[in-house]
């Protein structure tokens, strides 16, 4: 089993700044990917951002620029810097970590809430 601990959400004014954090922890741990998703109420989960393990990361396009996530699998810990946030960036974020063997696992979700 992996268990997942995500902090750093909250409220933000308008171009503001938060960074996320998740931990994973378990053993074996031998994690291929570790993402960001988030959901907005009344919409579906999206992607935010992913990065595996000695590769480069992604943005979905909304995020580029002004999001960096970061991953050290060394630590199992992946971050989410996110810069000059909007209104339209509140929702709750999720880590989401893909073991290469077992499948992946959530966090238990962080609320980001960004005020205009």
């Amino acid at each position: 089993q992996v268990q997942l601990v995500e902090s750093g959400g909250g409220l933000v004014q308008a171009g503001g700044s938060l960074r996320l954090s998740c931990a994973a922890s378990g053993s074996n741990l031998n994690l291929r990917t570790m993402r960001w998703y988030r959901q907005a109420p009344g919409k579906q989960r999206e992607l935010v951002a992913a990065i595996s393990n000695g590769g480069s990361p992604n943005y979905v396009d909304s995020v580029k620029g002004r999001f960096t996530i970061s991953g050290d699998y060394a630590k199992n810990t992946v971050y989410l810097e996110m810069n000059s946030l909007k209104p339209e960036d509140t929702a709750v974020y999720y880590c989401n970590v893909v073991h290469y063997w077992r499948g992946d696992y959530w966090g238990q979700g962080t609320q980001v809430t960004v005020s205009s």
